[in-house]
């Protein structure tokens, strides 16, 4: 068995879409990225990358490269499970924490956890996020970033 720890943070920005888990949650700023900034798929795929061993989401898709520029994340998630596929690992469960200011996430942690469950192949069950508060602290907080944890246990 392996565990791999994801973490990102993205400031937010007004005039972008507001992407977390490949799903648009309605907002009034988004998150700005090289690609659609998604910080739940992005922790994801290094939990997954760290765990077997494979490049980070840096380096596989690097934001120096224009293929990369405003990409959905689900792309870049769903290259990286090619990549996965290949280290005989499988995902036993992942957990995730989304710190956010605004918006509540709670609305959409049920598609959220269903598009995260269809695009590793898992079940619903074999996922779990969790939406947290800065507290009116820090960059997140003072909701200027959005950041998000998460790790993975995987097994052969």
């Amino acid at each position: 068995m392996r565990i791999g720890l994801g973490y990102d943070l993205h400031r937010t920005v007004a005039g972008r879409p507001l992407v977390l888990a490949n799903i648009t949650i309605p907002h009034d700023k988004g998150l700005d990225g090289h690609s659609d900034a998604d910080v739940v798929l992005h922790a994801l795929i290094d939990a997954l990358t760290g765990a077997a061993g494979l490049p980070d989401v840096g380096q596989m898709f690097p934001n120096t490269d224009p293929k990369y520029k405003g990409i959905n994340s689900g792309e870049l998630l769903k290259a990286t499970m090619v990549e996965f596929a290949k280290t005989g690992w499988r995902i036993v469960n992942t957990d995730i924490i989304v710190l956010a200011q605004k918006p509540k996430l709670s609305p959409h942690k049920p598609a959220m956890i269903k598009r995260l469950a269809e695009l590793l192949g898992v079940r619903e069950d074999q996922v779990n996020i969790k939406g947290k508060t800065g507290e009116s602290v820090d960059a997140v907080g003072e909701e200027k970033a959005i950041a998000c944890h998460c790790v993975v246990l995987l097994e052969k």
